[in-house]
């Protein structure tokens, strides 16, 4: 029988359950892996956020109270290390800017002319603020709600609509000029 999420954290927490927690692992890395590469724009760096999410997670099992899904906890935990491993590359981010401006610059001249999808997916988010990119990435790459979006990142609904709404204005803005917003 398959347990649900729920059930294998209470086992992880009552007996220190090690496979009742590596389950989990396995059925969410994929997603946190993923969703902390495209918060990076570096997959090393992503799954190096998602290790320290997931020991973090182990630490702190025994706070998640079932108050929403199991994912949108543990998600709000890889988004604080994201924050943090990002203030703490403040000083060479500046640095890491200017080598991925000059990668977009690279890939909209792409003389071939042949790009791939993930490119074009990775130059659209590459426009948008750290939040914008993270609440659509919540949203459109992972199917979660505007709620629970803004409680993986810890901002109000509202904000993280407006992010949403923003990062679409811009993406439409800079890469379909030429098309009009239909409501």
């Amino acid at each position: 029988m398959h347990a649900s999420d729920e059930e294998l954290v209470a086992r992880a927490v009552a007996a220190r359950d090690q496979a009742a927690f590596g389950e989990l692992v396995r059925r969410h890395q994929s997603r946190v892996r993923a969703w902390l590469r495209q918060l990076t724009r570096d997959a090393a760096a992503g799954d190096d956020i998602a290790q320290e999410a997931f020991i973090k997670a182990w630490d702190k099992l025994s706070t998640f109270g079932g108050q929403g899904r199991f994912v949108a906890w543990l998600m709000k935990i890889a988004y604080t290390e994201f924050l943090m491993a990002h203030r703490k590359a403040k000083g060479a981010k500046r640095r890491i800017a200017a080598v991925e401006a000059e990668v977009a610059e690279s890939l909209v001249h792409d003389p071939s002319g042949e790009e791939s999808v993930a490119g074009d997916l990775e130059r659209m988010l590459g426009i948008l603020a750290d939040e914008e990119r993270a609440v659509m990435v919540l949203c459109y790459a992972h199917g979660m709600s505007h709620g629970e979006a803004s409680a993986v990142t810890g901002m109000p609904v509202g904000t993280g609509k407006s992010h949403v709404r923003r990062g679409k204005d811009k993406i439409r803005q800079r890469f379909f000029p030429g098309e009009q917003r239909h409501a």
